[in-house]
């Protein structure tokens, strides 16, 4: 087939004539087919064949000409700068009517979501919008063996509308169209809708809850979001749940999830495109306190994401991906529904602490570990997991203590600094010397939870250096504990750190070697010289702004010196009837 340029194609088009308008989008199709980059100079040209082929999509015509107009639009609406025939009503509602999602209503028709998974990937911004006030044509119900083919071309096509234009995504919800397609997500047990359409369903639903909040609210409450893909997703893993929230793979009972095959290449895409929705309409869900019915739902969801996180997919990269969406969704949901992560019985091969399945636990901190070690991005790849696994530490004391044993033992090596060395401990201490100040503070709040929120204890493992940030915006610099609900533990103060703690430096938090007196044989007028010399300079530093001095307030925070301030202390020393903070005051894990 000759390959024809944009002004003969839309001659041919012009003529009216199917046949030799299929001719002229064939070969411009197999000619453009790969093409993300536009000639600007043809953009009215193509605005124009836009137009035309929109046009021939409200005639009836052959499936081969029906199929070659919607793959021409699929590749015209890779170009965000030529999308204006596509983001109208009249386009907009042609295409969700071909991709079998219009919704019969006579406010308004169906909407949709999302991205060519080839093509683009979501992003962009929310923003709300009314009723629109034209009203779509009935659309006929899909028949017997619809033409799937059709339906993930207008698909595709208004994932790449959706992506690239904020018009387009306003008439997609004016249209309804997350209706259309949350109907079609319901028939996740339909053997009639291939990998195709199931896929492209998803990414435009991930796509509107991305740019929508009205949409996003739309699907999780009136449309039962987070029911409704649940079920979708266990379908997709082929699960069946007990009445027990434990889950397993239809046809492998009683195999532990850790030894079944991995998923299929195409399970675990479905899955990624369905925990990224779930992601979207629930992120703002572990702010508000839910009620009961809603606890099940959250719960039931919990139990297919514990699953999720034991199963492994085609290969170690799409295994961490597929992981790594777990986790983001599991850190959304409400703290108290995180208990399904230990509900599991201990079978032979598991991880068992206090009589509790550690499984689960164990793989969230191997895959912190793994992130950690990476190093890359640590705001985006750790904080979801760190932030996890803190928050199951603060609620559930079983996940609290095997994480101690795991992160912070008993206490043995005194004579390196708590951020030297390549324990877990010594790792995440390093995280809190960063410039970071998410990452130091998520990484300070594990500990620190770990420790049960002790002061004392908190500095013994970290020093005291590493632990000021936290405490100073907590007010605990004087020492103390916040008040938390844990339980008490078991002394197991190591005889290594017995021994040595006469000698242990709380700021650095080991035993440092005796250092020499600077000021030895200095005379007394030598040393008020040095001292006076050395106040001058801290005077020079505070009057050019680079420094400014602070005080311990009685309160434990810190608070700004004012002239007056040293005399005051010189009479009233502020920390006169304090001792010395007991590090080992707190009972041990």
């Amino acid at each position: 087939m000759m390959n024809m340029d944009l002004s003969a194609v839309i001659e041919e088009m012009e003529t009216g004539d199917q046949d030799s308008a299929l001719t002229a989008l064939q070969s411009y199709n197999k000619q453009m087919n790969q093409c993300f980059t536009f000639n600007r100079d043809e953009q009215k040209d193509r605005e124009h064949l836009g137009e035309l082929v929109l046009g021939f999509l409200d005639r009836e015509l052959q499936p081969s000409c029906l199929l070659a107009c919607l793959e021409t639009v699929r590749i015209l609406s890779r170009d965000k700068n030529c999308l204006d025939p596509f983001t109208n009503q009249f386009a907009m509602s042609t295409l969700a009517r071909y991709a079998s999602i219009a919704v019969d209503s006579a406010t308004t028709p169906a909407h949709s979501q999302s991205v060519d998974g080839q093509e683009e990937d979501a992003g962009g911004d929310e923003e709300e919008t009314g009723l629109c006030s034209k009203v779509l044509k009935e659309s006929s119900p899909p028949s017997e063996n619809p033409d799937q083919e059709v339906i993930v071309e207008a698909l595709k096509s208004i994932c790449n509308i959706l992506l690239h234009n904020e018009t387009g995504q306003m008439v997609a919800a004016d249209l309804q169209l997350i209706k259309g397609v949350a109907e079609r997500l319901k028939q996740c047990h339909d053997p009639t809708w291939n990998y195709e359409v199931r896929f492209f369903d998803l990414r435009l639903t991930f796509l509107l809850t991305a740019l929508r909040v009205d949409v996003r609210a739309q699907l999780a409450q009136e449309l039962h979001g987070v029911s409704l893909l649940g079920n979708h997703l266990e379908a997709t893993l082929g699960l069946c749940c007990s009445g027990t929230l434990e889950t397993a793979r239809a046809g492998f009972e009683g195999i532990p999830t850790e030894e079944l095959p991995p998923l299929s290449r195409q399970q675990t895409e479905l899955a990624m495109e369905i925990l990224k929705i779930l992601f979207n309409i629930t992120f703002d869900i572990n702010r508000r306190k839910v009620d009961e019915e809603e606890a099940a739902v959250y719960r039931h969801l919990g139990a297919i994401l514990r699953h999720c996180l034991m199963s492994h997919a085609d290969g170690e990269e799409r295994t961490e991906e597929f992981h790594s969406h777990t986790v983001n969704l599991l850190g959304n949901l409400p703290l108290p529904c995180l208990d399904v992560l230990l509900m599991p019985k201990v079978q032979q091969g598991s991880i068992e602490y206090m009589g509790v399945n550690m499984d689960a636990v164990n793989t969230l901190l191997k895959f912190m570990e793994k992130r950690l070690d990476r190093g890359h991005k640590l705001k985006e790849t750790l904080l979801p997991s760190l932030n996890l696994l803190t928050e199951s530490a603060r609620i559930h004391r079983e996940t609290r203590k095997f994480l101690r044993s795991k992160v912070l033992p008993p206490l043995r090596d005194v004579k390196n600094r708590p951020e030297v060395g390549n324990t877990l401990r010594n790792k995440i201490v390093r995280l809190m010397t960063l410039i970071d100040t998410d990452v130091k503070d998520c990484a300070a709040e594990f500990l620190f939870v770990l420790c049960k929120e002790s002061v004392s204890r908190f500095i013994k493992y970290t020093g005291y250096g590493n632990a000021a940030g936290l405490l100073a915006a907590r007010g605990l610099l004087r020492g103390g504990k916040d008040p938390g609900i844990y339980s008490e533990d078991e002394d197991s103060e190591t005889e290594e750190y017995r021994e040595a703690k006469a000698q242990i430096n709380p700021i650095t938090g080991v035993v440092e070697e005796e250092q020499p007196n600077p000021m030895e044989g200095m005379t007394e007028e030598q040393k008020e010289y040095e001292a006076m010399k050395l106040v001058h300079m801290f005077d020079k530093l505070s009057r050019n702004h680079l420094i400014q001095p602070m005080q311990l307030g009685m309160d434990g925070t810190m608070t700004e010196m004012t002239t007056e301030d040293p005399h005051k202390l010189t009479n009233k020393p502020l920390l006169q009837s304090e001792d010395p903070p007991n590090l080992d005051s707190e009972d041990e894990n």
